[in-house]
């Protein structure tokens, strides 16, 4: 890892946060994810906080809220301050998209899954980039549409790109990265049955929360291009970020949810010692490169 950038010593910078969803049990992909986060905010000298991500209202469960505080539990991973519920934030998020959209920065889409699918040509396995089908729509057949149609809101990347001009951004694995959001194309902002995209939900609480070091997976590396993005169109600060290596099960692949990997609450009722866990985790994660050590900074 690269030292910590000069603002990320300051006083309070060096806090960090665990963000899990309560959509299912977590497991130890999470365990290592708020173990980087907890390791790295004290290595900073910052606060380690938690963040649930509970907007998805069809999936976020309450038992799943009170297991990831049973888990950190567990681990000894207390956060620093009472957690925060992303469902309490709904506001928030619905004032800085009516700022976008006064800014005429993002558009209304009526495009299915299957609509984007059939009019693009990804590789398989790999999603497809929104063509702007609705970009250019005439006002007034947008507007009838918005008050009738199920819709999503894109932000107009191409427009975004020209106020902000180039970016960066820096991460403690490998350094200063030039920022490439339009790669993502016109990511959604919102949707109908969900009032904030994960990209503009968690860029609004990261400023929020004061955090200084975004600690996540390497599979969220492409996120953060577009959170770089959103932080200069809303003059918001740009924290550090450092993407820890992903925990793989014995096939090589990464663990997830929706493929039942292990629950933290399993290992815990089987007796696991949580202290001989988290040894394991760090080493795993120093022989991948990622060490969040003191010795760092």
């Amino acid at each position: 890892m690269t030292p910590f950038p000069e603002s990320c010593r300051q006083a309070g910078s060096g806090t960090s946060r665990f963000a899990p969803s309560p959509t299912g049990p977590l497991h130890l992909g999470h365990a290592a994810s708020a173990l980087m986060a907890h390791d790295v905010a004290r290595a900073a000298g910052g606060r380690f906080l938690l963040r649930i991500e509970d907007i998805d209202g069809s999936r976020s469960r309450p038992e799943h809220v009170a297991g990831i505080h049973a888990d950190l539990a567990w681990l000894e991973l207390e956060p620093d301050a009472p957690p925060v519920l992303q469902s309490t934030r709904l506001p928030v998020y619905r004032a800085v998209l009516d700022k976008l959209r006064g800014a005429g920065l993002i558009y209304p889409c009526f495009c299915t899954r299957a609509d984007i699918a059939a009019s693009t040509s990804a590789p398989h396995g790999t999603a497809a980039v929104y063509p702007g089908t609705c970009r250019h729509l005439d006002p007034a057949d947008r507007d009838e549409r918005v008050a009738t149609m199920a819709h999503a809101w894109r932000l107009d990347m191409a427009e975004a790109l020209a106020r902000t001009g180039p970016l960066r951004w820096h991460d403690l694995a490998v350094g200063p990265i030039d920022a490439r959001p339009d790669l993502a194309g016109d990511v959604v902002l919102a949707r109908k049955d969900a009032p904030a995209s994960y990209h503009l939900a968690a860029t609004i609480d990261d400023a929020w929360q004061e955090i200084g070091i975004v600690v996540r997976g390497q599979d969220l590396f492409a996120a953060t291009h577009v959170h770089r993005l959103l932080q200069a169109l809303l003059d918001l600060p740009t924290p550090a970020y450092a993407h820890h290596p992903l925990v793989r099960g014995a096939d090589g692949r990464r663990l997830a949810k929706r493929d039942g990997a292990a629950a933290l609450a399993d290992l815990r009722e089987r007796g696991e010692d949580a202290e001989a866990l988290k040894m394991q985790l760090r080493q795993t994660m120093r022989e991948a490169g990622f060490d969040p050590r003191p010795s760092y900074i």
